[in-house]
This record gives C-alpha cells, sequence and structure tokens, in this order.
C-alpha cells in the first residue's frame, strides 16, 4: 500500500488533468498549477485539432471522461493515401473503435470540467520556478512567491518542460521536425465519404484532411520550412501572408490548391514548429517525475502523442498506488511506459522522413501504393499492439521487473 497521499501537479493542458483524475481514484489527493492565468484552453489562443486513437478513448474510460469526449470529437472510420492524382484507401484495423479527431481547446475544456466534477483543485497563475525535496515531500516554489508542499509532484507541463530541467539539468530538448504546422476549414467540399481521413504528399509538402461535419473540409498542412518557429514567432507574422505561403506551396496540388483557395486568413490556425521530444534519460527523480509530452512527444504523425500522455497519467497512478514506496512506484512507472513510447516514437520518426518526397519518390511512390498498402501498411504489423492496448486498472502493479 502506497505511503503517497498528495499530489502536485504542474500543468493543466490533457496529461494535467488525467493524472489528477487518475491519482484521486488512486486515493491521492492531487492539485492541478496552471502557468497560465485561467484554463489553459483559454489561454494563449490554444487551438487546432489533434486524434485520439483508440487506446487513447479507452484509458480515458479509467477516469470516467471518455464518453464527455467523444462527444465532441469527430470520428474518422476510414483512411487513405494520395500522391498526385493517384489514391489508394488504407487497410484499418480489424475490430478497432475508429479514431477521434477533435479540437485541442474542446479537450482541455471537457478534461477540465470532469476534473473539477471529481473535486480535483486548480490554481491558476502558478508559473513554477524551483522545487525543493527532502526524504518526506518536495515543494514547489512558483514565479508569484508562493509554494505548495505534497508527497510528490507530477510534471505533465508539455514538451518545454520545467519540471524536466529541474529532474536533470542536462536533459535533451525538444528537437525541431523541420515543418510548421497550419490548419483551416475550407469552403471546398471534397469528394470522400464523410468520415475519411485522407493522407496527401503534395509537390512542396504534406497535407491531410477530411470532411468537416457540417460543412466544409477541414485540412491541416506540415509545410517544410528552414527554421523552428515558436508559436508566439510564427504568429507574429500576419496570418493572410502565411495563407499566401501556403496558397504558392500547394497551388499544384488537387485538392491542396481548392483547399488553400477557399480557407480565410482570420480562420487559419497558425501552430508553428512541429517538435518531437528525443529519448529523456531521467523521467524521475527523488520525488519529482514527469508523464505526458515532458517526458515522450512523438511525432505528430503518431496520431498517439495525447493517447501516450493519458496512458502515462493513469499507470503513475497505478504504480503509486500499489508500491509501497516513491523509488519503486516510479521505477516501475518507467518499466510500464519508456519501451512503449519509444517505440511508438521510432515508427512516427520514420512517417515523417516520407512527408516531403523529392521527384523521383514522387514518380515511384503512385506505382508502390498498392504494394504499400498489401505489406508496410499492414495495420496488424504496425499499428495494431499500439491501439489494441489497454491499461488494466484493477490489475496490481509489481515491483518485480520480469512482471508488468
Amino acid at each position: 500500500m502506497t505511503t503517497v497521499r498528495t499530489a502536485i501537479v504542474i500543468g493543466g493542458g490533457i496529461a494535467g488533468p488525467v493524472t489528477a483524475l487518475a491519482l484521486r481514484r488512486a486515493g491521492i489527493t492531487a492539485t492541478v498549477y496552471e502557468a497560465y492565468p485561467e484554463t489553459a484552453n483559454e489561454a494563449g489562443g490554444i487551438g487546432g485539432t489533434i486524434a485520439l486513437a483508440p487506446n487513447g478513448v479507452a484509458v480515458l474510460r479509467t477516469v470516467g471522461a471518455d464518453e464527455a469526449v467523444t462527444a465532441i470529437a469527430t470520428p474518422i472510420e476510414r483512411t487513405a493515401m494520395a500522391v498526385g492524382r493517384r489514391r489508394v484507401d488504407l487497410p484499418t484495423l480489424a475490430g478497432a473503435p475508429p479514431l477521434r479527431v477533435v479540437h485541442r481547446a474542446a479537450l482541455y475544456r471537457v478534461l477540465h470540467d470532469r476534473a473539477v466534477t471529481e473535486g480535483v483543485p486548480f490554481a491558476y497563475g502558478r508559473r513554477l520556478v524551483h522545487a525543493d525535496q527532502t526524504d518526506s515531500c518536495v515543494t514547489a516554489r512558483f514565479e508569484d512567491g508562493s509554494t505548495a508542499t505534497a508527497d510528490i509532484l507530477v510534471g505533465a507541463d508539455g514538451i518545454r518542460s520545467t519540471v524536466r530541467s529541474l529532474i536533470d539539468p542536462a536533459a535533451p530538448g525538444p528537437r525541431f521536425t523541420g515543418l510548421l504546422g497550419f490548419e483551416a476549414v475550407a469552403r471546398h467540399e471534397v469528394d470522400v465519404e464523410p468520415g475519411t481521413m485522407t493522407f496527401a504528399f503534395g509537390r512542396r509538402g504534406y497535407y491531410l484532411y477530411w470532411p468537416e461535419p457540417g460543412g466544409g473540409t477541414r485540412w491541416g498542412a506540415n509545410l517544410p520550412y528552414q527554421r523552428p518557429l515558436s508559436l508566439v514567432e510564427a504568429r507574429a507574422l500576419p496570418a493572410a501572408q502565411w495563407l499566401d505561403t501556403l496558397r504558392a506551396s500547394y497551388g499544384d496540388d488537387d485538392p491542396g490548391r481548392q483547399l488553400t483557395a477557399t480557407s480565410d486568413a482570420d480562420e487559419l490556425q497558425v501552430v508553428g514548429a512541429l517538435q518531437i521530444m528525443p529519448p529523456v534519460p531521467h523521467w524521475y527523480r527523488g520525488r519529482m517525475v514527469l508523464v505526458g509530452d515532458a517526458a515522450h512527444a512523438p511525432s505528430n504523425s503518431s496520431g498517439q502523442g495525447a493517447s501516450l500522455a493519458i496512458e502515462s497519467g493513469v499507470q503513475l497512478a497505478r504504480c503509486l498506488r500499489d508500491l509501497p514506496d516513491v523509488e519503486s512506484a516510479l521505477a516501475a512507472f518507467v518499466r510500464l511506459r519508456r519501451a512503449r513510447v519509444e517505440k511508438v516514437a521510432a515508427r512516427a520518426a520514420r512517417i515523417n522522413h516520407a512527408k516531403a518526397p523529392g521527384p523521383v519518390a514522387r514518380t515511384v511512390m503512385p506505382l508502390l501504393m498498392p504494394l504499400l498498402v498489401r505489406t508496410a501498411m499492414d495495420p496488424e504489423k504496425t499499428v495494431a499492439h499500439e491501439q489494441r492496448y489497454v491499461i488494466d486498472w484493477d490489475a496490481p502493479v509489481t515491483a518485480d521487473p520480469a512482471l508488468r
């Protein structure tokens, strides 16, 4: 039985509220501390759409948030790949529920509201700057001079995590993928069945699209760019200027030309640099531990970033619930998570290399697509182990490295 009774959770995005909910279910009182002065979905114009894989939705059931999330999400039943005018349907994973795409701000709100309903306190405008540890507790120190003390501190503070640097000042930071992210809803209606997501390889960049419920087509672009731009830097340029760039980049593509031409600058979501986390050597030190993007942020190509973050929050709670001391619990948590998340990240990295094919590859890809679909894109071999993954909340966690 755990000796942990209280927790400080840094970050109110996706991983933070889920972790706090799971900890509460494990009998641990958690408070979420958010750097922004309001809920994360309201702060800084955070937007864009993210995907929740079947395994992510399944683990949300553990904290009672699955129905509320699926109610605001769009199910994606089918996927296809297009290169030029050649299009091929991709095989689906037999028996798996659909992928769910959901607006990031809406997801933040649903998870926040679920946590509040369950009695999880949130404190806003609390930017972590330091933490002090003793043998029995950890004290968080915030920029405004306030402090908080608990048995453990959980860093759910994203890819630019402050907690990661406190655990290991030499820890690697995020790496730029060479791509900038954009998203919009076009007035153009694509001629595909609703619930179909298409992955398109344009002449100058990769993009994807699907019919938007209620009309139009939602599309996202991964635009090759020579240097990383933070969200602030990317949004410092007028959205109309970015839209002109996207129109020039995708103007030779069908339907890229129509999608960019019928989108409005004032509705363009500028996401900024798409980044990934390289392997993080140390996920915990003493009474501080990382979850979500702070520890593992695969490329958006994986379709698993949010789902893995949710999984990690629940697994951490199980380990703290079942193991008698913090060290054994956090060691078990890393053992349960590291191999899985790094395998997903490696698969996504391979996909990233194909997002901007050269002229020769673009010529060959349409010819090879049917073969690739039958072999290299077999979902039973590529994603079954990811999407069918289920966390058994009721199963006890053991400290034995040979057991799960």
